[in-house]
């Protein structure tokens, strides 16, 4: 019976929603969106406390968060050798005696994320194994380059064999209120991006205001964006749950007035399975089962496979193994 409760919930759904084509902009319609921020931040602090996964359930989930992660490398001193490793891990994120014994096949994560040096290294690991590429763009993490050179760093990238572009969006644009030129710029990159998915980074650590994060999710939907993500992970404040549940609702929304599914990636400061429940928990309230696949949910993280796979292995033996045993690569 637990067997197969746990290959139930993890069956994903066979129907692709459509690519969201954009629409032209409606200030009227990014002006009404506000922000209840007390309202806001009280139904997020019940989100860890209103469900209790608990056994064949907690694995699944914790399963389908692995499905979910956009495994990355990020740093300056990436070499070719690390790209290597992170891939390898990502065609095999979960230790397979750990699977055997959950009666589970193989998985993989949902993407591999690095810069774009090293997209061709992760395109000569990866092979057939059907695992996206996504690349850092457009002056990642400031965004501040010149817009000309923002535009060539996508298309760059989409002609190395990226599948995915994960794009920073100018915050001086939300700050101040010029909605049109944020939607001009985010527009831009989408043409760029072809047939590439485009996911926007808002940094909504330096956005000063849940209201300004609802407007400038519509804006970048608006524009064309397939995902909407919270941070770049190097900003001070990264994904919080407040912030999470204000963006996914303005998924909701567009969804409502569109028929247009957009996806969502939380990043920066998940590092926990607990805290992966939680994400998923929100996920599956406010949006439904149809959210919860990788072509419309992603964790940005890398640190976070680690305690799945330490989590899961404690499920299976009944103990826990010390971290360093779970390297993320």
């Amino acid at each position: 019976m637990e067997k197969q409760s746990l290959k139930t919930t993890l069956r994903s759904v066979s129907d692709h929603p459509k690519r969201n084509p954009g629409q032209a902009l409606n200030l009227d319609w990014v002006l009404s969106a506000q922000a209840n921020t007390s309202a806001i931040e009280r139904r997020a602090a019940t989100l860890s406390t209103r469900r209790s996964i608990k056994k064949t359930h907690q694995a699944a989930w914790l399963l389908r968060a692995v499905s979910c992660i956009d495994l990355t490398s990020l740093s300056g001193d990436d070499t070719e050798g690390r790209v290597y490793r992170l891939c390898d891990k990502a065609k095999n994120p979960i230790r397979l005696d750990i699977l055997e014994k959950l009666k589970m096949p193989q998985i993989k994560v949902g993407a591999v994320c690095v810069y774009h040096d090293m997209i061709a290294s992760a395109l000569e690991r990866l092979g057939e194994t059907g695992i996206p590429i996504a690349a850092v763009s457009t002056g990642f993490p400031a965004g501040l380059s010149p817009l000309n050179l923002r535009i060539a760093e996508i298309k760059e990238s989409v002609a190395a064999g990226a599948n995915e572009i994960d794009i920073v969006i100018s915050r001086r644009h939300v700050l101040t209120q010029n909605w049109a030129a944020l939607y001009d710029e985010v527009r831009q990159f989408r043409n760029a991006c072809g047939d590439a998915h485009l996911k926007t980074i808002l940094a909504t650590g330096e956005l000063g205001s849940l209201r300004n994060v609802a407007r400038a999710s519509l804006i970048c939907m608006m524009a064309g964006a397939d995902f909407i993500k919270t941070s770049t992970g190097k900003e001070t404040v990264n994904s919080t749950l407040p912030v999470s549940l204000v963006m996914v609702r303005t998924i909701r929304e567009y969804y409502e007035q569109t028929g247009f599914c957009v996806g969502y990636k939380p990043a920066g400061g998940i590092s926990k399975a607990k805290d992966a429940l939680t994400y998923l928990s929100l996920i599956k309230e406010e949006l439904g089962h149809t959210w919860l696949r990788s072509d419309l949910f992603r964790f940005g993280a890398s640190s976070l496979l680690g305690d799945i796979e330490r989590q899961l292995e404690h499920f299976v033996t009944g103990a826990y193994s010390a971290s360093h045993r779970h390297p993320i690569a």
